[in-house]
């Protein structure tokens, strides 16, 4: 530490640069007003600075230590006084005193004086940490809240279909003592073009926090900027989409990319054209049945978006039938786990499907929380680690 000292006594003084001068600290000690405010008012870095409330006077003291303390706001005072002065320390303490130290006779305090200043310092340090980490908890929420501000909430569909989706951040996490809703990299989409083409999406960003995010932004604003007719062939939007996005340093800096799965329904014919991009395939629930199968497998996917420009993809083809349900996912659903578990074991793709048959029987929006629910049930209260989107999808019997 980096330690200045005003003191009144000049045999005191020495002593205290003895006292003081141990575990690496740079002391310095004075008994003249004149070099002690020189001193503080230099360009020198000082972790505390200690002064006596009587010198040179009563009143003159204090005023030293208000320019001090306006001066070096960051910086800890610790003030001395003599016992019958006690009283002259409350206007200190009500104008920012961090600590004070009592004069014996004896001069015992001093043994006390480097404690006191160690103290005052972690105090400090520890209230730069506060708020610094209290800044982060408010940037953290305002880029979550702009990121929710683009999900869809009311999605419109055309007759015979309905359409329920939902993004939850990773786990709630303590940052600065309050709770934080942590940005991540997870989305969807869901909207009716003038056909009644129904266009719906998710994508999961690599990572966590904000740079997941602000790729997720980068993605969104894309897609709202092409032109209707672009989106009727999924691999050639995906394709789009990726050569846009490999322009994009916030996207793959640090060997960063989006997995995407994008697909159109044509209520017309039922039909549902999808292309994915490093993304799992959806699921088809047939309620007549109660049968779950993918609609696709591992070869079915392409590349990521955001790493190579010359990627290609392909466009798959599924026919929705009566009275089913049709899951688009993200893995934070999926990859839950009990995080305080000896064996790490996920609801896994398993699960997610005996939650929908379990749902047979309940409303869309219902099964929709159901999924949520059990996913977060199996973590045994602590939580998914990892942002999680799902889009449900049913056509009507």
């Amino acid at each position: 530490m980096r330690i200045l000292v005003c003191w009144d006594d000049s045999a005191q003084a020495e002593l205290l640069r003895l006292y003081l001068n141990v575990d690496e600290n740079g002391v310095v000690v004075t008994t003249q007003e004149d070099q002690f405010l020189a001193l503080v008012d230099s360009n020198q870095q000082w972790d505390a600075i200690v002064l006596p409330t009587c010198f040179p006077d009563h009143d003159r003291a204090f005023a030293n230590f208000e320019r001090i303390h306006t001066a070096r706001p960051e910086c800890p005072i610790i003030a001395a006084c003599m016992p019958q002065d006690v009283y002259r320390l409350a206007r200190y303490l009500t104008a920012g005193l961090r600590a004070y130290l009592i004069r014996d006779s004896g001069g015992d305090f001093m043994f006390l004086m480097h404690a006191v200043i160690e103290g005052a310092v972690r105090q400090v340090e520890a209230e730069r940490e506060r708020l610094i980490a209290e800044k982060l908890r408010r940037e953290i929420d305002s880029v979550r809240q702009l990121q929710e501000s683009i999900i869809p909430q009311d999605i419109l569909c055309p007759d015979g279909y309905q359409i329920v989706a939902r993004y939850e951040s990773s786990q709630i996490r303590v940052i600065g003592g309050q709770p934080v809703t942590m940005a991540g990299g997870d989305y969807y989409d869901a909207f009716t073009l003038p056909d009644d083409s129904i266009i719906v999406l998710v994508g999961d960003a690599s990572g966590h926090g904000m740079k997941a995010c602000m790729s997720i932004m980068t993605m969104h604003t894309l897609i709202r900027m092409i032109r209707y007719d672009e989106f009727r062939d999924p691999a050639h939007f995906v394709g789009y989409v990726n050569q846009m996005l490999c322009q994009q340093s916030v996207v793959n800096s640090e060997g960063g990319f989006i997995t995407l799965l994008y697909g159109v329904l044509n209520p017309r014919n039922n039909e549902f054209l999808w292309a994915s991009a490093g993304h799992q395939a959806p699921l088809l629930h047939q309620l007549g049945d109660n049968s779950i199968d993918s609609i696709g497998d591992a070869g079915t996917a392409g590349l990521p978006i955001g790493i190579l420009p010359e990627a290609d993809y392909e466009t798959h083809r599924a026919t929705l039938p009566e009275n089913s349900r049709l899951l688009l996912y993200t893995d934070g659903i999926i990859e839950a786990f009990p995080g305080n578990s000896d064996q790490h074991e996920e609801f896994g793709l398993s699960g997610l499907m005996e939650s929908m048959r379990q749902s047979r029987e309940l409303p869309l929006a219902e099964t929709l929380q159901k999924l949520f629910d059990d996913s977060q049930a199996f973590t045994r209260g602590q939580g998914r680690h990892d942002d999680t989107s799902v889009l449900l999808l049913e056509r009507l019997g």
